[in-house]
């Protein structure tokens, strides 16, 4: 099967990295629970809007926020074996036009088992059999635009359950719910 895989809060901890840079540059001591909604930085930060987020995380240690990003435990060993079980790893991330090499840098250091890498807002339109999001508005979109597959969350503290649509806490369970979907 084809399965799309979202990077950033998927495998990838983006709101880890970006609190730990966060607390170094300014001194504060945010924990990983500090966020609770998508786009909910702003109010738990100095930044007035995202907008202005994304500047600072543009720019870090010579690179963007993304090059930066640990990896969630059990995510790039699932996905390995995913690949060795015969499926196809598809990456759908969503990423502003300038970390777009800082993206494909992170993918090669973390050795992610995909020949098929999409940078794209509507990833609905990668044709998937399964999709693995943890954002409120893809998962949603992707169930809408391609109800006959199967569309699973992420469960994270900034998204909820979406009619129709699978979810899974750990990455076992992302395991365990494709072994059961090919069957």
């Amino acid at each position: 099967m084809r399965l799309g895989i979202d990077l950033d809060g998927v495998v990838a901890n983006f709101n880890g990295g970006w609190i730990t840079f966060y607390n170094e540059e300014f001194g504060t001591s945010l924990g990983s629970d500090v966020i609770d909604s998508w786009d909910g930085i702003p109010a738990a930060t100095h930044f007035a809007s995202m907008r202005e987020f994304w500047d600072w995380a543009r720019y870090l240690k010579g690179a963007s926020l993304f090059r930066h990003l640990e990896t969630y435990d059990g995510a790039v060993n699932t996905l390995w074996n995913l690949a060795k079980s015969g499926h196809t790893i598809v990456i759908l991330t969503s990423k502003p036009y300038w970390a777009t090499h800082d993206t494909y840098e992170w993918i090669a250091e973390h050795k992610l088992p995909t020949r098929e890498v999409h940078i794209l807002d509507e990833k609905w339109q990668v044709d998937c059999d399964v999709y693995l999001d943890d954002a409120p508005h893809n998962i949603y979109d992707i169930h809408l635009h391609r109800p006959d597959r199967a569309t699973v969350r992420f469960i994270r503290p900034w998204n909820h359950p979406v009619p129709g649509t699978h979810d899974v806490a750990t990455w076992d369970e992302f395991q365990s719910f494709v072994d059961a979907h090919q069957a």
